[in-house]
């Protein structure tokens, strides 16, 4: 009897998952819903084609945004909208996210990412500029912040991962405990991500209306681009872990803000970020969550033109 029903149970879940796996979408029709007119695209030595927006007067300071995982450079759309006037405003998509393409063979890693962000501000002759990041995006920064950080006006980490203290949220998201083992990884690479993406969403979102079925279709239909959802699920760890000793190496001013509601990273990774990095301004937000800078965006881009000004006067006394 124990075999049957084990044999039974595999056949239901064989029976459910081949229900739930969703084809790609090519990208001529996710290009076609979510580029607009500042969509620019550049391709990169390696053949990386980056997706990219470019937005604001090309003379004004820069500022270069770097999305978390899963997400894309749509998540800057509202700081691009209140900074554009004033700054030059440059977001793109990582390699495995948004609109962007990856060549044959290509592993999406943080040290692939600090590349791309460097070979790209470098190919639009941008020289030197404030980065900000959020979540996985926070830890690209910072990591671009150690590697070249003669080209860095200002850090911004947002609700940023990467700080060594091992804690996990409690309730995070049930995405990324299927990416922590080899077997949910491989469920990944072939599901359809919606039914995950939604409760994931509400979680990183707080605000139920912010989580429209239009801001789902987005997630869940970029992660189907061709060959996204095995990137995603290729594992992005390489070379020593991260130490808090590493990061009183930073010398770029730097302003960490967080939602004290998140659930996806540990809220106290930024108290952490605020005290090892020398000089780091720390911002909070009491009714924030993961992406404050979607949920909270006239407050947290009040917090960041604050950071911004003092940048630009720091710069101009260099």
């Amino acid at each position: 009897m124990g075999n049957l029903l084990r044999a039974l149970v595999i056949a239901v879940t064989a029976a459910w998952l081949g229900g739930c796996v969703a084809a790609d979408i090519p990208y001529p029709r996710l290009e076609q819903k979510y580029a607009n007119a500042a969509s620019r695209y550049a391709t990169l030595p390696g053949g990386l084609r980056v997706h990219y927006r470019d937005e604001g007067p090309r003379t004004a300071p820069t500022v270069v945004l770097v999305h978390g995982f899963a997400a894309s450079l749509h998540a800057w759309e509202p700081w691009t909208e209140r900074l554009k006037a004033d700054y030059r405003v440059l977001t793109l998509d990582l390699a495995g996210h948004g609109l962007t393409r990856a060549p044959s063979g290509y592993r999406m890693s943080t040290a692939n990412h600090v590349a791309a962000v460097d070979e790209l501000t470098r190919q639009l002759g941008v020289e030197r500029f404030v980065l900000g990041g959020n979540s996985m995006g926070g830890a690209v920064a910072w990591s671009y912040a150690l590697q070249h950080p003669e080209r860095l006006q200002g850090l911004v980490l947002v609700n940023a991962a990467g700080w060594p203290s091992g804690a996990r949220s409690e309730g995070a998201p049930g995405v990324f405990k299927l990416l922590a083992n080899p077997a949910g990884r491989a469920l990944l690479r072939n599901l359809d991500p919606g039914p995950l993406a939604a409760r994931g969403l509400r979680q990183a979102y707080l605000d139920e209306r912010l989580v429209t079925d239009e801001l789902i279709d987005r997630y869940v239909e970029l992660a189907r681009a061709p060959g996204h959802r095995a990137l995603l699920t290729g594992g992005r760890r390489e070379g020593p872990a991260p130490t808090p000793a590493m990061f009183a190496n930073i010398r770029t001013p730097t302003l960490v803000m967080v939602g004290l509601k998140d659930q996806v990273i540990p809220p106290e990774s930024a108290s952490g970020f605020a005290s090892g990095i020398p000089g780091a301004r720390l911002v909070t937000y009491a009714d924030g969550g993961h992406v404050p800078m979607e949920q909270l965006p006239d407050r947290s881009v009040a917090d960041l033109r604050g950071f911004l000004r003092t940048v630009q006067g720091a710069e101009a006394r260099r």
